[in-house]
């Protein structure tokens, strides 16, 4: 890979179907048959520096590029959808509205760390879309969606990736949902 990552700060990106090992195995898993893997980078991190704001303040990444994970669980009956949703770090999940109704559920929130953490079989502070359950739909904001360049989580909290959105978009369940999320107020 000779791609120059302009995000990437003070980061070390390498490929990351060279790093394997920087990723937990549902991660490698679903790397190792991505479409656009090998325009794909890894890079070790500090795992205390995993959340998003304070990564961006030390390795001098933009927080702009920086694109967040969340496990949504929507409820009707005794029915549970899960998805994951990806969104800009500048940016919230309108999970109450766009996404309940995507769930087709009554309810939607949040999904408890430690049931996201065991579904996925990812780090919390490190979940990534790359390797979620296959049947979960994966709801991508069109910013993320259009950005060149991201910074996502690895799955574990030691490691970031560097991905294009259009690869990201490749992934199995991946849709881009209009109107997912909206700026954060300042």
């Amino acid at each position: 890979m000779d791609r120059v990552w302009t995000i990437a700060g003070s980061l070390e990106p390498v490929p990351v179907l060279s790093r394997l090992d920087l990723v937990p195995e549902p991660v490698a898993a679903a790397l190792k048959t991505l479409d656009g893997a090998d325009r794909v980078a890894v890079a070790e991190i500090d795992p205390t520096l995993a959340d998003t704001a304070e990564f961006c303040a030390h390795y001098g990444s933009p927080l702009a590029a920086s694109a967040n994970c969340v496990v949504v669980a929507g409820k009707r009956g005794d029915v549970v959808r899960y998805a994951a949703c990806m969104v800009l770090a500048t940016m919230r999940a309108d999970v109450n509205g766009v996404i309940r109704k995507r769930l087709d559920a009554r309810k939607a929130s949040f999904a408890p760390m430690d049931e996201a953490v065991a579904l996925t079989g990812m780090e919390y502070g490190g979940i990534t879309p790359i390797g979620v359950p296959a049947d979960w739909p994966i709801l991508v904001s069109p910013e993320v969606a259009a950005a060149p360049e991201l910074i996502v989580g690895s799955g574990i909290r030691g490691s970031k990736i560097l991905i294009p959105g259009d690869v990201l978009m490749k992934l199995t369940g991946a849709e881009v949902l209009p109107d997912l999320a909206r700026v954060l107020e300042q």
